[in-house]
């Protein structure tokens, strides 16, 4: 009979074959089966990455884990963005938003003109940089909008476009949310622009901001109301017509004082000649704008776009 001996392994078990045996088909250490790739100097152990290798994060999908869907953008804001880019990649509309009005600015800073005689005692930069800025607004809210927006609808892309999930209304706004991204980075150079000539902004930036976006309300319906009733070549001559008369009569370059009394009266009907003495206020003076510049631009700023979206017509 076997004595157990305390802290001797156990006596091996029936069946058990002694160390260095192996049954027929078993692998010793460092034995390797037919195709089986012995391990080499090159492996790496488990936990090892080689230099460039990205090692699991906790933010890898393990294996069978749900796909959590990635958050995309509403269609209005995606259209807004391609609304945009596609405006400050045409070449017509860069001149038109800024090349001329940029050009006017230097031009008539450079000449002197309109002297304080004509301006009341204004400098002449802080009578332009002003009247400078609400062109630009007029130029690319009712200008750029109008001309872009009527050969879509010649070229069928509104029609193609108004049946898609965006839908109409907000194709529309889209549009003048667009023009809108457009004249606040328009502001911006402008403005550096005329700083640099000497011109010292005043006035309340948030006043100014609310009568870009009423002025930019009432240009952008004017711009579309052409646009949705006329030809692309009526709406293209209409709205550079249309765009040098109220730079005429608008109080931009020449004052409203010098200009004829009936024609001083059609004036100050029209939404430019309102945005240029409100900017000539607020920016130039640094005084309260008059409440009849308010008045006559949230009127336009009504009744243009409701205009526009009673007489639109899509193709």
């Amino acid at each position: 009979m076997n004595i157990p001996v305390p802290g001797a392994p156990p006596p091996p078990a029936a069946g058990d074959r002694p160390p260095g045996d192996h049954a027929p088909g078993d692998h010793a250490p460092g034995d390797h089966a037919a195709g089986d790739r012995p391990p080499g100097a090159g492996d790496r152990p488990p936990g090892d990455h080689a230099p460039g290798d990205r090692p699991p994060s906790a933010g890898d999908r393990a294996p069978g884990a749900p796909v959590t869907p990635t958050r995309q953008p509403s269609p209005v804001v995606a259209q807004i963005k391609a609304e945009t880019l596609m405006t400050l990649r045409r070449g017509e509309s860069l001149l038109l938003t800024l090349g001329i009005p940029i050009v006017l600015l230097a031009f008539f800073d450079l000449i002197g003109y309109p002297d304080r005689s004509l301006t009341g005692g204004v400098s002449t930069i802080a009578f332009l940089a002003p009247g400078i800025l609400a062109l630009a607004v007029m130029s690319t809210g009712m200008v750029s909008l109008g001309i872009a927006t009527a050969f879509e609808r010649q070229y069928g892309v509104l029609k193609r476009l108004g049946t898609t999930p965006l839908g109409r209304p907000a194709l529309l706004t889209a549009k003048a949310a667009a023009i809108f991204v457009v004249e606040i980075l328009q502001i911006i150079v402008l403005w550096i622009a005329a700083v640099l000539m000497g011109w010292q902004p005043r006035g309340d930036v948030m006043v100014f901001l609310a009568l870009v976006v009423l002025a930019t309300a009432g240009f952008a319906g004017i711009g579309l109301l052409m646009a949705g009733t006329l030809r692309a070549e009526m709406t293209l001559a209409a709205a550079n017509g249309l765009y040098l008369v109220l730079l005429l009569l608008g109080g931009m370059v020449v004052p409203l004082s010098k200009l004829p009394g009936p024609v001083q009266a059609v004036a100050r009907a029209l939404p430019a000649a309102n945005l240029a003495d409100a900017f000539h206020a607020t920016l130039g003076l640094g005084n309260a704008v008059p409440g009849r510049a308010w008045l006559v631009l949230l009127a336009w700023a009504v009744a243009a776009p409701l205009a526009a979206a009673l007489t639109f017509r899509w193709e």
